[in-house]
């Protein structure tokens, strides 16, 4: 039985050590119809992988590796097997330029455009590459560049292939957008955009020594920003028809893939989990994650999990849901519920442009976050979260954050409480409702228990006998005498009865005498409130209010 590739992102090292492998090598022949493309998807969508296949097959450097296409399907194709180790090639991977500064990133470019050059080595010696190309090469060996020879760098080393080789160069560059995106983060992104516009133009618009291009990214920047004047530029996104099924997987290999393993009876469980993406109008599978899945099925039993939640941290949706306004958190929601949105899509991006609201569904659709199903016109479309693994990573994102915001606001609540900051009180509780995206059908014991998952770490009693009866919840200090609180808590099923049912909670602390039973039996002053929910509002009422005598 073939091992599972998970992580695996060398061609090579997979058909040698008989790595299960699904066939994406019809790649080439589209690659074949075009001089300049770019590819975006998803991350862990099986760019890299692709990539690496095209060196081997067009790299005249690994003729020896010429069988390693032995029965794929590209060998099918007589005409574009002629092309199959005839150039020389360049191949290089953007994926690690995640620096904090905009020199440091300059640095691990040279980087590696000094590893190209180890690469080709013979170009330093030969006598076919003239001395100006071969003065070039040698410099930016020996690290004396400048910002304008190492924006020339890779049209320096197109220039002596062919002059070496007496070939045109096929130039492949992975990841290209992951240095824009760390720039965006750290604040140094027009320089970063002016250092690769550069770097593209050199190596992909005045090349005359080009024979392909062959970009991957996650996004699909605009022109304007960084492609500016490559007029035969093609960009193939998860919305083109154009090469939709060589990344991802599809149900047929999906269902291959299982059945190998003898795991078809799970096709439906790993449906609901992976599935989803559509490309083009194809429907996808999330590759990582059915990998993974089939994985860990063979190591212990099948069990679905967000394998590719696990793959990178989630800030983009992390972000989004920390600045949501009402509306959009409104519509987070309805998501999450599983129902749809009808969004306008901006599907041509800056990465300056992700701050603009307008533009966060644009974001998380590329991103593999949403999926389309339904065009409704020319730009805009309808969205839904595609599988229960994207679900869980909204989830678990709210939660995280929902957790982080709730440890700030729960310390002001309690001195609202105890200081008898009613309105003040009131407003953070709302807040804190507002911010929680859980679903729930309006139940008094939901709120009971919200109540007190919230402030348990102050001391919290949960029905405990109290007086003349038992009050829903009681919170004490930890430590020493201080104050304690006591809430009534109650359900309303219409908005317009929150006022009324929070003041019959408060009656009731007032009328079952919680608050003397504590003052009797622990010796601490105890203060109460009626608290009444509807939804994600609440109305609190102290006891004392009601009444004077007390």
């Amino acid at each position: 039985m073939k091992k599972i590739p998970v992580g695996i992102e060398n061609f090579k090292e997979i058909i040698d050590d008989q790595y299960y492998y699904i066939d994406k090598t019809e790649l080439i022949n589209d690659v074949m119809n075009e001089k300049l493309v770019l590819y975006t998807r998803p991350r862990r969508f099986g760019k890299t992988l692709n990539m690496s296949m095209l060196y081997y097959f067009f790299s005249h450097k690994e003729k020896d590796n010429a069988y390693l296409f032995d029965r794929l399907n590209v060998s099918k194709d007589n005409e574009v097997m002629l092309h199959q180790n005839q150039y020389p090639v360049i191949f290089m991977t953007l994926k690690d330029m995640k620096n904090r500064n905009v020199e440091l990133q300059k640095q691990q470019f040279l980087s590696l455009i000094q590893t190209i050059l180890e690469q080709n080595i013979e170009l330093l010696h030969s006598e076919k590459v003239n001395i100006i190309t071969k003065k070039r090469l040698e410099s930016l060996v020996n690290n004396q560049v400048t910002d304008i020879d190492l924006q020339n760098a890779l049209y320096y080393i197109c220039v002596a292939l062919k002059q070496h080789y007496q070939k045109n160069v096929i130039l492949l560059i992975d990841e290209y957008d992951v240095p824009l995106q760390s720039a965006y983060t750290n604040g140094y992104y027009d320089e970063m955009v002016d250092f690769l516009r550069n770097v593209f133009s050199s190596a992909l618009k005045t090349n005359d020594a080009l024979e392909k291009g062959v970009l991957t990214g996650c996004l699909r920047i605009s022109k304007e920003s960084i492609f500016t004047g490559l007029n035969n530029f093609n960009v193939y996104s998860i919305m083109d028809e154009q090469s939709s099924t060589r990344f991802g997987f599809t149900q047929q290999e999906v269902n291959e893939l299982l059945n190998e393993y003898n795991f078809l009876e799970q096709k439906d469980e790993v449906k609901e989990w992976y599935d989803g993406y559509r490309f083009g109008s194809t429907e996808i599978y999330n590759p990582w994650s059915v990998l993974k899945y089939v994985l860990k099925a063979i190591q212990s039993k099948p069990e679905p999990e967000s394998f590719w939640a696990n793959t990178s941290s989630n800030e983009l949706v992390v972000n989004y849901i920390k600045n949501a306004d009402d509306v959009m958190y409104d519509e987070f929601e309805m998501l999450m519920q599983g129902q749809s949105l009808v969004k306008y899509l901006k599907l041509d991006l800056t990465y300056q442009e992700m701050d603009n609201q307008d533009n966060v569904y644009s974001f998380l659709l590329l991103t593999g976050y949403l999926k389309v199903i339904n065009q409704i016109d020319m730009n805009t479309y309808e969205l839904i979260i595609p599988n229960k693994e994207v679900y869980q990573i909204y989830k678990n994102s709210f939660m995280d954050y929902f957790i982080d915001y709730t440890s700030k606001r729960k310390q002001q609540l309690i001195k609202a409480l105890l200081k008898e900051k009613v309105e003040e009180a009131e407003n953070i509780f709302n807040d804190i409702l507002f911010k929680d995206i859980s679903y729930y059908d309006n139940q008094e014991s939901f709120y009971h228990g919200f109540l007190v998952g919230l402030l348990e770490e102050y001391g919290v009693v949960s029905n405990k006998e109290g007086g003349e009866g038992r009050p829903d919840i009681v919170i004490r200090p930890r430590r020493g005498n201080g104050k304690a609180i006591v809430f009534e808590c109650k359900h309303s099923k219409e908005q317009r009865n929150i006022v009324k049912d929070s003041e019959a909670g408060a009656k009731q602390i007032i009328e079952k005498k919680y608050l003397e039973g504590i003052k009797a039996n622990e010796q601490r002053e105890a203060i109460g409130y009626g608290i009444s929910f509807y939804k994600k509002r609440c109305k609190i009422t102290i006891a004392k209010k009601l009444d004077h005598s007390y």
